[in-house]
């Protein structure tokens, strides 16, 4: 069985850990990480792994922008049944990472030809635990898998195991902007990994024309200002863990708010649904953003372009709710507008309307893979220069 110990023997204090993110936005957060100082960063499939102290921790749990939960291995070891992964689990000392007065909740993700469902797998990892603490002290700590003090992950790849604990608790998507309840269309870190990954300089306008409840643009401009993502989440996994360096998060968190910076470039938005508006500007305000971010109710068509250069990025409707024939023609007047109102500026679409996307009408310079939710979508670049039409 190897351990995070025998990983990390030679370096004691360094930690290897895994950050979850989305697909297509692996290169994104290496930069993010190696931003951060962390070392020996290796690309996944939909992850980075890398090496971390206990302070980068912190800050990244704090501080990374398309991560969407950072996971610190602590043993792994190979079964070949389902007794001998309730054993394995069984014979690990718990007590290190969990007292019976704390809850914990377990999840589970399984590519194996012998493991074949993910939720039988947490129940095996969760039976073995509880037991373990039942033979020693009579007791057993409780399951919750709202808001656990504890939450464990089972990676399991054919039959090897990786067991590791969760240091941020909820999903860092989670910025604390958002009403709760509220069902959005663009995750919060696939947002700000489509304002990472156009290339924004953070000083010129950027322009949301179909701007929901403005997530795009809220991320920009905390990009912008360099405010940390989740400045306003008060906790996170790694605060119940035994080794919690209540100063050193201190620390982070004061370096952290000490480097925003004030002011920022002008953030426009727009949305033809009032209760989009409503919402955008909510969470705007939540943000203390107010002064940096205009969101109107208008039409695309009645946007114009802010100064000579800038970046308009945008999430339309990908026609679930409209007919073919009227979702290509509202392509087409995206298309339209932009060649009309936004000469000099990049476009950023995603869509996972192939079809719909080449009625914009306009060559794209770049293309790039992402999924939104489980639609696989294009985000895709368009210069509008001078006479901009397809095939230039």
């Amino acid at each position: 069985m190897t351990t995070l110990f025998d990983l990390c023997r030679y370096k004691p204090d360094i930690l290897e850990i895994t950050v979850k993110t989305f697909h297509g936005l692996e290169p994104v957060l290496m930069e993010e990480l190696a931003a951060l100082g962390a070392t020996n960063i290796k690309e996944l499939k939909r992850a980075v792994a890398c090496e971390v102290d206990k302070k980068t921790l912190y800050r990244a749990n704090l501080e990374l922008r398309t991560a969407l939960r950072i996971l610190v291995p602590i043993f792994q070891f190979d079964a070949h049944s389902e007794d001998e992964l309730y054993k394995k689990i069984h014979d690990w000392d718990w007590s290190a990472h969990l007292t019976i007065d704390q809850t914990f909740a377990i999840d589970s993700t399984v590519s194996s030809e012998v493991f074949t469902h993910s939720k039988y797998v947490a129940l095996k990892t969760k039976d073995a635990l509880v037991d373990q603490f039942r033979e020693k002290t009579g007791k057993r700590p409780s399951v919750d898998v709202e808001s656990p003090d504890l939450r464990i992950n089972v990676h399991a790849y054919k039959t090897h195991f990786t067991i590791s604990l969760d240091s941020s608790g909820d999903s860092l998507h989670r910025r604390g902007y958002r009403h709760p309840g509220h069902s959005a269309p663009l995750n919060e870190a696939l947002a700000a990994g489509m304002v990472l990954l156009s290339g924004w300089d953070r000083e010129t306008p950027l322009l949301d024309p179909m701007c929901g409840s403005g997530t795009i643009l809220i991320e920009a401009a905390m990009l912008a200002c360099n405010i940390p993502p989740r400045l306003k989440v008060e906790a996170f996994g790694f605060m119940n863990w035994s080794d919690y360096d209540a100063g050193l998060w201190q620390t982070v968190r004061s370096e952290a708010v000490a480097n925003i910076k004030p002011g920022g470039p002008t953030l426009v938005g727009g949305d033809v649904q009032s209760t989009a508006v409503m919402m955008a500007k909510a969470a705007v305000e939540r943000m203390d953003l107010a002064d940096r971010i205009v969101i109107d109710r208008k039409p695309f068509r009645r946007l114009k372009a802010v100064g000579d250069k800038g970046m308009l990025i945008m999430n339309p409707p990908y026609g679930e709710r409209l007919e073919p024939e009227n979702i290509l023609e509202f392509y087409k007047e995206i298309g339209d507008t932009l060649k009309l109102n936004f000469e000099g500026y990049d476009a950023w679409i995603i869509s996972s309307n192939m079809d719909a996307l080449k009625h914009v009408g306009l060559h794209a310079s770049r293309r790039i893979t992402l999924f939104n939710g489980s639609l696989e979508c294009k985000f895709m670049k368009f210069s509008l220069y001078a006479g901009s039409k397809k095939g230039q």
